[in-house]
């Protein structure tokens, strides 16, 4: 937010540069939390279109230096191998806005090798699809800035969206360790379940009664640590479960390579050495 000459707070005018996931999420959510939504910036029509709809605020698609020139705040949310050419597309007419992008392994320091003074990072320890709302009221928000005062800023974002202990300053340095977790805890999780439904739908089972487990397993880490979390053969040395396991994957060789590294990791969950920050 900002005031005008009077001293009354206005709301931030803000442009999404993209249309994905994690904008048709995020951008809805700042407008119900009192920011303007300006415009929505897309390659194609059709998407820019959608998302602009729902908000009643202007689409813009095609390159994007014809983005809107007008807001105080542009939220890119491309992907990373586009975002250094789209931040250094949006230079020209917008040298007083702030910029922030979202992603978890791309640096602050883009902003400035592109010309641009104000730079931050917007980024919500979440994953997003267009078919599920996210509660904001749940995630961590990890801000960066080039300025203090654009700092307070996304910090006034955020706490708009989640409650302050929930955002926290962080470095592109540990941003990355957060993405490279995030990989681990999400994506590489969410393959797991796509393996097993593979197992079961050999078998004609449903994935379904895998959800149980699934909720019960990531409930407890509310209260255990993952480590005494863990059950399994792996855990308690089943050796002679494990072998059978071990045999109905023989051919899938590409099944029994993960089998066989998790099992690894399991039984030496620290034989990796810890790297430096």
């Amino acid at each position: 937010m900002q005031r005008n000459s009077g001293g009354a707070v206005e709301p931030l005018k803000i442009a999404f540069i993209g249309a994905g996931r994690l904008a048709t999420n995020l951008a809805p959510a700042l407008q119900a939390a009192g920011c303007e939504l300006l415009e929505v910036w897309s390659r194609t029509r059709e998407s820019a279109s959608e998302l602009a709809a729902r908000l009643k605020c202007h689409a813009a698609w095609g390159h994007v230096g014809e983005a809107t020139t007008e807001a105080d705040v542009y939220i890119i949310s491309v992907s990373d191998a586009a975002l250094q050419e789209v931040v250094g597309a949006l230079h020209k007419g917008r040298e007083r806005a702030l910029f922030a992008h979202t992603a978890g392994s791309m640096p602050l320091g883009l902003f400035a090798e592109a010309g641009h003074e104000r730079g931050g990072v917007f980024y919500p320890m979440q994953t997003f699809s267009k078919q599920r709302a996210v509660d904001f009221s749940r995630l961590h928000f990890f801000i960066e800035a080039t300025t203090t005062e654009d700092l307070r800023l996304l910090a006034q974002l955020a706490s708009g969206l989640t409650a302050e202990e929930h955002i926290h300053e962080a470095g592109s340095a540990e941003r990355r360790r957060l993405h490279l977790a995030a990989v681990f805890a999400c994506n590489f999780a969410n393959r797991c379940f796509a393996l097993a439904d593979d197992i079961l739908q050999d078998a004609g089972l449903p994935f379904d009664a895998m959800l149980p487990l699934i909720q019960e397993t990531v409930e407890k880490l509310n209260t255990l640590s993952p480590e005494d979390a863990q059950t399994g053969p792996a855990v308690r040395r089943d050796s002679n479960v494990i072998g059978m396991q071990r045999a109905m994957l023989l051919q899938r060789p590409d099944l029994l390579a993960v089998y066989d590294t998790l099992t690894r990791s399991i039984q030496q969950p620290h034989s990796t050495p810890k790297q430096d920050k």
